[in-house]
């Protein structure tokens, strides 16, 4: 298992906790320290099965200033999201081929049981 993690979100330290409170072994991964490869994005992409504009928070100051209102490619936003990493949804947590977002924790909570 991996967290695709950011410490300083709250919903990102929940599922951290969660994961830890259960005595599960998972790889912790702060991704605005330690980004994402192009492949390792498009993997998690795949993973969760949704488009990639659908990992993008919409809230964050880089998206209201540099994407809100544009239509953008598959491999737009993926490039977007690279360059701004705070743009991904966190946190993201990844078991065998299988990922979800965790928000609501409800989704963590489902994919480990």
């Amino acid at each position: 298992m991996k967290i695709y993690h950011n410490p300083r979100c709250s919903k990102s330290r929940n599922s951290f906790n969660l994961l830890t409170e259960k005595g599960l072994e998972f790889e912790t991964i702060e991704y605005l320290k330690t980004p994402l490869t192009k492949e390792e994005l498009k993997t998690v992409i795949q993973q969760l099965g949704i488009p990639a504009k659908d990992l993008v928070r919409k809230g964050e100051k880089d998206f209201k200033e540099n994407f809100k209102g544009k239509e953008l490619s598959e491999e737009e936003w993926i490039d977007a999201m690279l360059t701004y990493p705070k743009l991904i949804e966190r946190p993201i947590v990844v078991k065998g081929s299988k990922a979800v977002i965790g928000r609501p924790i409800e989704n963590v909570i489902d994919l480990i049981q």
